[in-house]
């Protein structure tokens, strides 16, 4: 059945509201909106009752999957649990009813909260100096990117216009680099799912000017000869980018400043907790060590005594990259996860994902393929490759038929180096038991994949919206309900 709109409740003297009598003197509205501006008709509004509006738009935010409803194990860009207290602190009337052009000295709560985040951001990942700025993970990666530039032209190596991306990298690595002018070098992985050090070798000139990854990498390995190949890429005169989005492994048990890289950025939407369904907010600060502190982006917050400030005296900054200071009520809820964890808690958050992550690979293992071995670290990557070629069901189906079981699909196709990719990451946050409800799902599509195919082909049945025609909707997109 479909779901009934606001204006298939309407009906005529209907009223949701009731306003006390108008005490004011009656003026034309001509004297107040200019005429071209005027309606030529009243609206078309619905006409409905208290009840049915607050009803409906409940009905609404049921449809819509979302983390306070079910698991979100997305993979690399998973939402986890975000607790509540951190949305109170960010709707304190001292931090929300701020304008970003109030002077300094009556915004010093703010410039203190993000001073000292930036400060328990810079320990965490063991780096010499953050800017919380960009506003989200791929604005990060720009900002580290251009870093990088401005020290080679401040270094005299302008010349150096490779940027080295290895082969499981996330998409928005090679294209950040690329919006920064660089011409893009792929490195392999090798047998282990680990970065090739001889393709790494081979590829290092004096024309790189720096190599990103991800570590753990996309499908949740360590990538443990690390230390070495930082120091490859430093004999080579290149510095070395991580991309943090797996950061969710790391806290308090390594620091990638620690590893040698000289650049990372964090997504504070995801390891330290700030809903970012439907495409924002974000937050995507960078961590530098100290060979790139003169060219970090202006303003930084300096403390002078007890006083906080916006300085601008950075000669050789990169200039700003946002027209304010980042998105601010992401650093809120960030500082307050943070200040509620604590260090020890910080820790217990990545050894819970990791323990998370390898039982729920343990239950999987039976019916879907593990491409590269395990342990894996806070996420792993299955391949449907066993059902498509046994039973013609794909990646795509199994995902689409887990709609029905009340679970948000993993990230499918990613990364491009494992076919029939099923990326997933439960993170700390999730139960056993809702562990175990997720892989009873995805053995239960399994087992249906073998013995009545039609039904995964035909998923998914449940959601008010049915299986779309994907090509089609990319190019003629439709988002009324018909």
């Amino acid at each position: 059945m479909r779901e009934k709109l606001i204006f298939d409740l309407s009906r005529e003297g209907r009223k949701g509201y009731s306003l006390s009598k108008n005490d004011c003197p009656e003026l034309p509205l001509e004297s107040i909106i200019p005429s071209t501006f005027l309606r030529k008709a009243p609206a078309d509004l619905p006409e409905v009752p208290e009840s049915e509006v607050v009803r409906h738009f409940v009905r609404l935010s049921n449809l819509n999957h979302h983390v306070d409803k079910n698991m979100y194990p997305l993979g690399s860009c998973t939402m986890k649990y975000n607790p509540k207290i951190n949305d109170y602190t960010s709707d304190l009337p001292g931090f929300s009813a701020l304008h970003p052009l109030q002077p300094a000295e009556t915004t010093q709560g703010a410039l203190q909260l993000m001073y000292e985040l930036a400060e328990m951001l810079r320990e965490i990942a063991g780096m010499a100096a953050v800017t919380l700025q960009p506003a989200a993970g791929a604005h990060g990666e720009l900002t580290g990117i251009l870093l990088i530039k401005k020290y080679h032209e401040a270094q005299g190596g302008a010349k150096r216009h490779k940027l080295l991306v290895v082969d499981s990298a996330h998409g928005t690595n090679p294209a950040s680099a690329a919006l920064a002018g660089y011409e893009i070098i792929s490195v392999k992985g090798n047998a282990d799912g680990r970065t090739d050090l001889e393709d790494l070798r081979q590829k290092l000139d004096s024309d790189v000017a720096a190599l990103m990854l991800t570590n753990p990498n996309t499908i949740g390995l360590f990538e443990k000869d690390i230390q070495q190949m930082a120091k490859m890429v430093h004999d080579n005169g290149s510095l070395l980018y991580m991309d943090g989005a797996n950061m969710n492994a790391l806290l308090g048990i390594t620091r990638p400043g620690d590893m040698g890289f000289d650049v990372m950025h964090y997504n504070l939407h995801k390891t330290f907790s700030a809903p970012h369904g439907g495409g924002g907010p974000g937050s995507g600060p960078v961590g530098i060590s100290e060979k790139l502190v003169p060219y970090l982006p202006v303003p930084i917050i300096v403390k002078e005594g007890t006083t906080y400030k916006l300085s601008y005296d950075r000669p050789e900054s990169i200039g700003r990259m946002m027209n304010f200071y980042g998105n601010f009520a992401v650093l809120v809820r960030a500082y307050t996860y943070i200040r509620m964890l604590g260090p020890d808690g910080l820790r217990r958050v990545s050894e819970n994902a990791i323990i998370n992550a390898n039982y729920l690979l343990s239950l999987l293992l039976e019916s879907y393929d593990l491409p590269y071995p395990k342990p894996v670290m806070h996420e792993f990557c299955l391949s449907g490759d066993r059902q498509k070629k046994a039973y013609g069901v794909r990646t795509l189906d199994i995902a689409k038929r887990l709609l029905d079981y009340g679970f948000h699909a993993p990230t499918i196709y990613f990364p491009l180096i494992v076919s029939e990719a099923l990326m997933i990451e439960p993170t700390e946050t999730e139960s056993k038991e809702t562990l175990d409800l997720f892989a009873e799902a995805l053995l239960s599509i399994a087992r249906e994949a073998e013995t009545t195919p039609e039904v995964v082909l035909a998923a998914p049945v449940t959601t008010p919206v049915k299986r779309l025609d994907e090509a089609m909707a990319s190019r003629q997109l439709n988002i009324c309900c018909s």
